[in-house]
């Protein structure tokens, strides 16, 4: 970009990252809502310094669509672009391309200064956690093991908590952007054979809804409220491959490092086509990281 906005001739996009940091989880998701007026709706954006726009229903788009564009391709898929959308609070992979051979558009924010913003600085501390010097916090290396729901990940700390797991008490569910600052979007199920994460983490292998050998979803201690005030679901990052069921068939359909939102409790065998336009898989039973 080279468009002089404020004195300055250096703007660009942004990262996924830098694009994310705008997220505001005090937003309430309008997916589901059946009408038009978004008086009532609350976006994932701080509109009191950020232009903002619900989709153009007159013009045949949904309330939702509101995706702006970041500069990061996913690995895999060249042809999905990740993007925040800040009037449903998540992160995809977006066609660049849409049926019919017309391009995607989205919502572009630029953005200038600091290129290392985003940049992790990890150290393998030889004691089973990894320390971020870019971010001041200390992750386990290890993940749960095992999958459980949002209400069970929380006592499932506190139990690590209470038997000082790794010499430390002080452990919790890392925010859903602490948690999405250590995705590593350069690696991917299919590119590295990993999930999406540094080599100095290991991750559980699972299988996903398709059969494949893949990584989990991991559970964030960050609500994912609703337009009608519930408050019943919670977000999650994919370090694997982010599931749909598409054109009849399980696939990834928003890229390893997606950031959406799962139900707190219940039962994934529910939603045996998942949920939403993209049939989203729900999983229910996350993994858990710890952060401290």
């Amino acid at each position: 970009m080279h468009k002089t906005s404020g004195g300055y001739s250096d703007w660009r996009l942004p990262t996924i990252k830098e694009q994310y940091s705008l997220i505001l989880f005090s937003g309430t998701d309008p997916s589901g809502y059946e009408g038009t007026d978004t008086a009532g709706m609350t976006p994932f954006i701080d509109t009191d310094y950020f232009r903002f726009a619900y989709g153009d229903t007159d013009a045949g788009e949904r309330i939702i669509d509101s995706q702006y564009a970041s500069d990061t391709l996913y690995v895999y898929e060249e042809s999905l672009l990740f993007g925040v959308n800040f009037a449903d609070g998540r992160i995809k992979g977006y066609g660049i391309s849409m049926p019919g051979g017309r391009e995607k558009t989205l919502f572009v924010t630029c953005v200038r200064g600091n290129p290392d913003y985003g940049t992790n600085n990890f150290s393998d501390n030889g004691d089973g956690t990894v320390t971020d010097a870019a971010t001041g916090l200390t992750w386990s290396q290890a993940d749960s093991g095992i999958g459980m729901n949002w209400e069970e990940a929380l006592a499932w700390v506190q139990e690590k908590n209470a038997e000082n797991y790794l010499g430390y008490s002080d452990w919790r569910l890392p925010n859903v952007k602490e948690l999405q600052g250590i995705v590593e979007y350069t690696r991917s199920p299919d590119t590295t054979n990993s999930a999406a994460i540094d080599p100095l983490f290991t991750c559980t292998s699972i299988t996903n809804e398709a059969g494949e050998a893949d990584y989990p979803y991991y559970w964030s201690g960050t609500t994912h409220a609703s337009w009608n005030g519930n408050s019943g679901s919670a977000c999650y990052v994919s370090f694997g491959r982010a599931m749909g069921y598409m054109d009849s068939v399980w696939q990834d359909v928003h890229g390893a490092g997606a950031q959406r939102s799962d139900p707190k409790s219940g039962d994934a065998s529910a939603y045996p086509e998942g949920h939403g336009p993209q049939g989203d898989a729900i999983r229910i039973d996350n993994f858990v990281r710890l952060v401290r």
